[in-house]
């Protein structure tokens, strides 16, 4: 007994193109999605989906009526719960579209902000710094204390002394300066997130979530440096790597500069006995 082989479907250039189309729409739909919080609601949804198909498919007439009455107002809703997401996935679609990276009026070096991260990280003291890039942060900024200052090291170590008034909250840089500090962000309400984060890392994730801008975080109880990006956290960063994870997002050079380092008292002392010379020698030998 043969059985008949059903024919080859005829692919031509334009089904092949169609298939690239929608298995790209497919990635990088699973690809914005992933590590969210919108993977459980995604999972829910689906769900509850294949109960109203089966609902159908059993003859259910009542719940076939209240699914075609309230699918309108479902699609709405759905756009309400997934309002970041879509709005993240259309901004990074126009800057692929128009093919802008940050603005140009940028400055060329946020080696200030590796600067302060460094010794806030020295001396354990909290800080969230926000930098701005295609996606504006007004919103944000006129939750805070508004500053437009020039970006500084000092200003930065300054605003986040501890008994500083504006310490609590976040500074945003726009471009080269200091837009405001003191600011309130949005909380990350992503539970895959670890327990361990406390409300200054969900803060900087969640601004991470909503726009495309860049959260650079110093932890208050290990003095740890992390930076976040697109709703993910890097944890544990060193001055150099934050120098070098800056360098690959801005897409700038930044360029390496010597870290402030803390000198024992007795090396100090040691130093100021010595003569000018014996010290150039002393510093020549080592």
């Amino acid at each position: 007994m043969f059985f008949a082989v059903p024919p080859w479907p005829h692919i031509t250039a334009l089904s092949v193109l169609d298939i690239l189309i929608v298995a790209v729409l497919i990635y990088e739909f699973l690809a914005l999605i992933k590590g969210t919080r919108s993977v459980p609601v995604l999972v829910g949804v689906g769900g509850l989906a294949l109960a109203l198909y089966l609902a159908r498919v059993g003859g259910l007439k009542t719940v076939n009526w209240l699914v075609a009455t309230l699918l309108p107002y479902a699609i709405f809703g759905l756009i309400v719960v997934f309002q970041s997401e879509i709005r993240f996935a259309l901004s990074k679609l126009g800057r692929k579209l128009t093919f802008s990276s940050m603005s140009q009026e940028m400055s060329d070096s946020y080696d200030d902000i590796v600067l302060a991260a460094n010794l806030l990280s020295q001396n354990q003291t909290g800080a969230l710094i926000v930098i701005e890039r295609d996606i504006g942060l007004r919103t944000y900024i006129e939750s805070g204390v508004p500053l437009d200052a020039q970006l500084s090291y000092d200003l930065l170590a300054t605003i986040f002394r501890p008994s500083a008034p504006l310490h609590d909250g976040a500074v945003i840089v726009r471009g080269d300066r200091i837009a405001a500090a003191a600011c309130f962000l949005p909380l990350s309400m992503n539970p895959v997130l670890s327990t361990q984060l406390g409300t200054r890392h969900r803060a900087g994730i969640g601004i991470t979530e909503e726009t495309d801008a860049i959260a650079v975080i110093v932890s208050e109880e290990t003095g740890a440096i992390s930076i976040a990006v697109s709703g993910k956290i890097e944890r544990d960063l060193s001055a150099d790597d934050l120098r070098e994870r800056l360098s690959e997002l801005l897409r700038r050079y930044v360029p390496p500069s010597t870290l402030p380092t803390a000198i024992d008292n007795g090396e100090r002392e040691e130093r100021e006995m010595l003569p000018p010379k014996l010290e150039r020698s002393d510093s020549r030998g080592n």
